[in-house]
């Protein structure tokens, strides 16, 4: 397991670090198969003192992405604040992982989007994207608590774009070129 810790607009030292190796280090023991860590550390200035540590967890476990970014009025709130989060997409990740071994279809919850402001783009992620089946890319963007997912589709050799509709199903989309 690799741990990965990053900062901005704060010094790295190693009172913070094993800080979060210890607060973090624990999620560990109740996902076994993990292979790495990547925390980011940021220290802002906002007008809410509550709000001026920001503490962002990814974590990949064989491909499958848990990810929780949390705000404290402190490092150490906002480190144990990420950690509950990433406890409790942990167990919905196991839970899911049991009811597949039961053969039980996952549950779907009905979620409230909002419509994204209009504006300029104002950050680029990149990501590896991996081969996967459609339902594999429904449970990657469940784990993660998004409403879209992108990802290079296994059976088609394609990109393709999973959301989720209003009436709580999926929609698919599959480009072509024109």
């Amino acid at each position: 397991m690799e741990l990965q810790i990053t900062a901005k607009n704060i010094e790295l030292t190693p009172t913070v670090r094993q800080l979060v190796e210890s607060k973090l280090g624990k999620v560990g023991r109740h996902l076994p198969d993990i292979r790495e860590y990547k925390v980011e550390i940021a220290h802002e200035k906002t007008r809410a003192s509550k709000e001026h540590f920001v503490v962002q967890l990814t974590i990949d476990s064989h491909g499958t992405l848990l990810r929780g970014a949390e705000r404290g009025e402190d490092l150490t709130a906002a480190i144990n604040k990420v950690a509950s989060v990433i406890n409790r997409q942990i167990e919905r990740y196991k839970g899911k992982l049991y009811e597949k071994g039961r053969g039980r279809p996952t549950a779907r919850g009905k979620f409230k989007a909002e419509a994204p402001p209009v504006g300029k783009v104002v950050k680029v992620k990149r990501f590896t994207v991996k081969p996967m089946s459609a339902a594999e890319a429904i449970d990657q963007m469940e784990l993660l608590g998004h409403d879209f997912f992108l990802f290079f589709n296994a059976e088609s050799d394609e990109l393709n774009l999973l959301y989720r509709r209003h009436d709580g199903d999926y929609g698919l989309i599959e480009p072509e070129m024109g």
